[in-house]
């Protein structure tokens, strides 16, 4: 009896857990939804690459001022870091020795010269008398001779004049060029010594030139860049500055060195610039940007498709059934927002771009939109009026 009743109350149990379930089975969970994503079709494209090479900034003219004659420096007619025009007063040296030194030797040469008069009419007078037989002819010899010498002791006298005067000029320095002159390198009552002392140093600026270290193996392209006559035109050289700001003006190739060296393998290239504002100063380490067109078409995919995992760049493909499969590719030159993939995929496959973080290996993907991609809601419309 109590079995029976065991039995009816199972029974009655059963059909209110199946009427409350409306008497249909438990639905099965689905495949989980397509990732939206934004795709891109790989292609080839004609890139241009930017090579970066470090570089000096050099004065296409520069002069070291030295003393070419000893003496105390006695005037400084300029301020350091003035512009200078060629032929300029700067410096004085003590002229006291070097003005007497031109005096003595101007007084020699007249001397000489009146010895030359005197000799001259000695030997005018002696070679009439000795045709009329009136003196020895050995006599006019002598007076001959010592005509001969006295024109001698001219020469040798203007020579010592040219020299005093050279000397004379020599304790006055001038600048040999238009230009900028530096930080003085002595003071006013300090020695010089002739050849040895450098007293300052003049250069242009403007134009001037930045000179770079090129690969033995670049020569050909670079002897082309030399030849190529729209090269300012074409924006082919652009400065960097140390604070990343591109120096406005361009530039072109004005010498390739004569030698590489054998050291390092590389040769000197240097391009010259306009530098009106003086913005480019001597000396200044800069990195010079060189267009390379030479590179042709390759395939080129968006930067942001590339993801980086312990040193390896990867890709995600999408396949067959729109399932995304990673990949591993090697990357070239980053141009712009874009990057040249050296191996791994090959023109017409489609890569994911946007939503990249949000795929995982073998999940279904479907084009969507950016913002779709980014896991942005679709903004909502505006109510009708």
């Amino acid at each position: 009896m109590d079995i029976k009743y065991i039995k009816l109350g199972i029974l009655i149990l059963g059909s209110v857990t199946l009427a409350s379930c409306g008497g249909k089975p438990a639905p099965q969970q689905g495949p989980p939804p397509a990732t939206p994503v934004t795709t891109y079709t790989v292609d080839e494209q004609p890139v241009t690459t930017v090579d970066t090479y470090p570089g000096v900034v050099v004065a296409l003219n520069e002069v070291e001022l030295r003393a070419q004659v000893g003496g105390y420096i006695t005037a400084i007619y300029v301020k350091d870091g003035q512009r200078v025009t060629k032929g300029q007063k700067l410096y004085e040296i003590d002229r006291t020795k070097y003005q007497a030194a031109y005096n003595s030797a101007q007084a020699n040469v007249a001397v000489a010269k009146a010895n030359r008069d005197k000799a001259k009419k000695d030997a005018d007078r002696y070679t009439k008398l000795a045709q009329q037989e009136a003196i020895a002819k050995q006599r006019v010899d002598y007076a001959l001779t010592d005509l001969a010498n006295a024109e001698s002791q001219i020469a040798a006298a203007k020579a010592n004049l040219a020299s005093a005067a050279n000397d004379l000029q020599r304790s006055i320095i001038v600048s040999p060029l238009n230009g900028t002159i530096g930080i003085s390198q002595v003071k006013l009552g300090a020695l010089a010594s002739p050849g040895t002392t450098l007293l300052n140093t003049v250069s242009t600026n403007d134009p001037i030139a930045v000179d770079i270290p090129v690969n033995q193996g670049e020569i050909p392209r670079f002897i082309q860049l030399e030849k190529n006559t729209a090269a300012v035109k074409d924006s082919l050289f652009s400065i960097q500055l140390q604070d990343n700001s591109i120096y406005k003006r361009q530039g072109r190739i004005i010498a390739i060195d004569r030698a590489v060296d054998p050291q390092t393998g590389t040769i000197k290239v240097r391009i010259s610039y306009p530098n009106e504002g003086g913005r480019l100063i001597s000396g200044m380490n800069v990195n010079l940007q060189v267009l390379n067109k030479a590179a042709g078409n390759q395939l080129v995919i968006p930067y942001k498709a590339v993801t980086e995992q312990l040193g390896e760049f990867n890709v995600y493909v999408v396949g067959d059934s729109s399932k995304a499969a990673p990949r591993v590719i090697k990357v070239g030159t980053q141009v712009d927002q874009n990057i040249v993939v050296k191996s791994g995929l090959k023109k017409g496959e489609v890569i994911v771009v946007d939503g990249v973080q949000n795929v995982r290996p073998g999940a279904v993907v479907h084009a969507g939109t950016a913002a779709e991609a980014n896991g942005q809601q679709p903004a909502a419309a505006a109510p009708k009026k």
